[in-house]
């Protein structure tokens, strides 16, 4: 063997015990399957921030909210909150890097008394989030009959059952195949959609065309309903924190995943709407009332013709299942994970694992449900309608829970990974914590005046009638048996930081040996080892600390 492969595999068994460590300081023991690479989780996580999953069904209504004005200059806002949200949870992440992702860091950085009630509220949210999401995404408009598309559905969700329930290996690989899809999909729509395009849009339309077609009378409300389209896209980056406790180095890997994943869908992003929006040639046929239904297929249908629009379409379809894999995969870690900690029915088993290691029953209950939550999409697509609102601000809830601990509650006590923010980790927390706050309340608004009971927003009644549901269950049943971070607790990191003192202090009063040796040596050990296990954050070794007042990774450590 080389010297080169030798220092290469020392190298990775190092980083392999440093991440069980890790994880089992966190309350955990390594049980899933580590051997996603830093590019896998983030192929995952980009997978679910699908560009051409996202902007497709709903591009037609953000330019009728705003017009091309709103919809250019708004993704480019609605990027720079998003990453502003990501580098928040990217610093979390870094510090407490595993499957449960908010729910697990929403129990360290909480108050004793609401950790449990807390974490059990954004689990359940956190889950709903990439749920829905899962769901929306295998959901097509390209037929016109309901029941042909729920069929299509169905077959989709089965498939999605399959590619999961094989080994987390190869599920990395298939994400990795998603990334080179979306973004050479991505470029390959542009460039047929311009070349194919005869009479193209001025730059003046494309960069400052206001268009107010809601009924609404007030330009600020408008602009921000035209919003909500680019936010609905640039979600489910928390998948890299769920894909954590199977990634190399994870403390590197599940931030970065985060943080790239947003920078990257916002720029391709950004090149294929400015470039579709120069290809639109006429607004009333084409966005308001377009013959096939969804707006981006009649400017494929208008500029390339019927064979290459099919081509194209394919493509986003593609894109659609690659994205309704990733979620599917990263939701069925967050069900394994709050299993694992006694928050489901069926926890026993949905926290099973097969002997490739991977969390199969867990997959499958999250294709049961997605069956049963898309059959109402036979009868109302208003029922569809909410689920998307639904579905985001689900996500949001549980992006905000731990974000605002980490500023307030923890301030002070949070010990920060690798990856950390340093002085800015406040004002950033600050701006994201704002930003989801107006975002939230913007998916539960009417998007168009007058309201009636057809284009009312019902998201809300499902929304509150699930965290209900949940916070329910919690005080019946969960609040006797729910033990968020493997049973670790801030209340019992108090009980054993105050039994270390006690034993410190009869030690003291009962030798004369010296106490540093004692204490690692001793009698002590077992409990200096728990003190470690129990503590708030997971004591990181010297050299892979964070530091306050560095932003990002350590210098030395960045890769």
């Amino acid at each position: 063997m080389s010297k080169e492969k030798a220092d290469h595999l020392d190298e990775a068994g190092s980083l392999y015990d440093h991440d069980r460590i890790v994880l089992e300081r966190l309350g955990y023991k390594q049980s899933l399957d580590r051997s996603l690479s830093a590019f896998s989780n983030f192929g995952v996580t980009f997978s679910c921030c699908s560009i051409l999953a996202g902007l497709t069904p709903l591009y037609g209504e953000a330019l009728q909210s705003g017009g091309p004005m709103t919809v250019i200059w708004g993704w480019l806002l609605v990027s720079f909150f998003t990453l502003m949200v990501g580098l928040s949870l990217a610093e979390i992440c870094s510090a407490f890097p595993t499957s449960g992702g908010l729910y697990v860091w929403t129990t360290r950085l909480c108050s004793a008394g609401w950790a449990p009630i807390a974490s059990w509220t954004v689990g359940y949210t956190n889950w709903l989030g990439l749920f829905l999401g899962s769901l929306i995404s295998m959901t097509s408009s390209y037929s016109p009959n309901t029941y042909v598309i729920f069929a299509i559905y169905v077959c989709i969700l089965l498939l999605h059952g399959v590619v999961n329930s094989m080994t987390v290996r190869l599920n990395g690989l298939f994400n990795n195949l998603s990334v080179w899809w979306h973004v050479f999909g991505t470029s390959i729509i542009v460039i047929v959609v311009l070349a194919t395009t005869s009479e193209k849009q001025s730059a003046a339309f494309v960069f400052t065309e206001w268009v107010n077609n809601t009924g609404w009378s007030s330009g600020f409300y408008v602009f921000m309903l035209g919003l909500l389209q680019s936010q609905y896209t640039l979600s489910g980056y928390d998948s890299a924190a769920h894909m954590s406790e199977e990634t190399q180095n994870a403390q590197h890997g599940g931030p970065m995943g985060i943080i790239m994943a947003i920078v990257v869908a916002s720029v391709v992003g950004w090149v294929f709407l400015v470039g579709m929006t120069f290809c639109i040639t006429d607004f009333e046929s084409q966005i308001v009332n377009p013959k096939v239904g969804v707006a981006l297929s009649q400017i494929f249908l208008d500029s390339a013709g019927e064979r290459l629009a099919i081509f194209l379409i394919v493509i986003i379809l593609g894109a659609q299942f690659f994205c309704g894999s990733a979620l599917t995969l990263a939701s069925s870690r967050m069900v394994y994970a709050f299993a694992r900690d006694g928050a489901l029915p069926m926890s026993k088993t949905l926290h099973k694992l097969n002997k490739e290691k991977s969390p199969v029953a867990a997959v499958w209950f999250n294709i049961a449900f997605c069956f049963i939550l898309g059959l109402p999409y036979i009868w109302s697509e208003t029922a569809y309608s909410a689920i998307v609102s639904v579905n985001t601000i689900a996500s949001s809830i549980s992006y905000l829970i731990p974000i605002l601990c980490r500023i307030i509650l923890a301030r002070n006590t949070f010990e920060p990974g690798p990856f950390n923010l340093g002085r800015f980790s406040t004002p950033v927390g600050v701006i994201a914590s704002t930003w989801i706050t107006v975002t939230s309340a913007l998916f539960l608004c009417p998007t168009a005046y007058p309201v009636t009971a057809t284009n009312m927003n019902y998201a809300l009644v499902p929304f509150v009638l699930v965290v209900g549901l949940c916070v329910t269950y919690f005080g019946i049943w969960g609040r006797h048996w729910f033990k968020p971070g493997g049973g670790i607790t801030p209340a019992a990191i108090k009980a054993d930081e105050k039994k270390s003192e006690l034993d410190m202090e009869s030690s003291d009063d009962n030798t004369d040996v010296d106490q540093d040796d004692d204490f690692f040596e001793g009698s002590n050990k077992k409990t200096h080892e728990l003190s470690h296990v129990f503590s708030h954050t997971p004591p990181m070794t010297p050299e892979l600390s964070g530091s306050e007042d560095e932003v990002g990774f350590p210098e030395d450590k960045r890769r």
